[in-house]
């Protein structure tokens, strides 16, 4: 799919603002009304926008501590990915996983009450999952930058 400057412009205000009236970002984006929801309509048919969500605020939900965790699986095999993947995919708290190139074959994204919650975490989940032969976790202490803002230049 091809997309052009108008298409772009509309990407980069709904990822601003998705909840925006069709007349607000028509107006954003120097587009009749009728024209805009027609490009809405046709990005979304096509996949470029997959969704709309609310972004909650961590703190307030009361899930304040992140925590990286690196896992190095014991073997390689499709088996032994698929297994991991079908399991890591149960854990409530786990915000992303990655297959990684590198030294760990996983990274994983959680969040925390705090470091007895993540305890809790490790002990109902981390601990049970399947080919895990290493796990390494690292809590952040301050997000620096975080955007869920995709470059569409």
């Amino acid at each position: 799919m091809t997309i052009d400057a108008t298409d772009r412009r509309i990407l980069t205000a709904l990822q601003r603002d998705g909840r925006m009236t069709n007349a607000e970002l028509s107006e954003q984006v120097n587009l009749s009304p009728s024209a805009c929801h027609r490009r809405v309509q046709r990005l979304e048919s096509e996949g470029l926008i997959r969704g709309y969500v609310a972004l909650l605020d961590e703190r307030r939900m009361g899930r304040p501590t992140t925590v990286f965790v690196e896992i190095t699986l014991s073997g390689q095999a499709d088996d032994v990915l698929d297994a991991f993947e079908r399991q890591v995919a149960r854990i409530p708290d786990l915000l992303e996983c990655h297959l990684m190139a590198g030294t760990a074959d996983y990274l994983l994204k959680i969040l925390a009450q705090d470091t007895e919650d993540f305890a809790r975490i490790h002990r109902q989940y981390l601990s049970r999952l399947p080919g895990v032969s290493q796990m390494h976790s690292s809590f952040a202490l301050r997000t620096v930058f975080r955007t869920t803002a995709i470059p569409v230049d």
